[in-house]
């Protein structure tokens, strides 16, 4: 499962402790999108802040860019981790290791005995 929870954290902290208090709507406008869905959906670790995008929140929220970095490093981290380590066996790794316990299995010659 991707992970957006640590770039979810900062946008939300940084959008409500602005000395602007800017709503989610209001930021959203301020980024070019229509309502303050995109915003909600970033806050709520939905989804994460489009790559062309990461400029201009830096500069609306006051981000220093290290920072912003941080956070998605973070999250892209515990992305690979949840898929490296601790997702549940796939239904295709599942159908593949039933079929390889079905294959017959052979002696240390490498024949079946005929």
């Amino acid at each position: 499962m991707r992970c957006f929870k640590n770039i979810a954290l900062l946008i939300r902290t940084k959008r409500m402790n602005h000395p602007k208090g800017y709503s989610q709507s209001e930021l959203s406008h301020l980024l070019g999108y229509k309502n303050g869905q995109f915003i909600s959906n970033v806050e709520r670790a939905l989804c994460n802040i489009p790559l062309k995008m990461l400029r201009k929140v830096s500069e609306v929220l006051d981000i220093p860019s290290e920072e912003l970095k941080a956070a998605i490093l973070k999250d892209q981290e515990e992305t690979l981790n949840n898929y490296l380590y601790n997702m549940k066996t796939t239904k295709k790794e599942k159908e593949v290791q039933t079929s390889a316990s079905l294959t017959p299995q052979y002696g240390a010659t490498g024949t079946d005995g005929i």
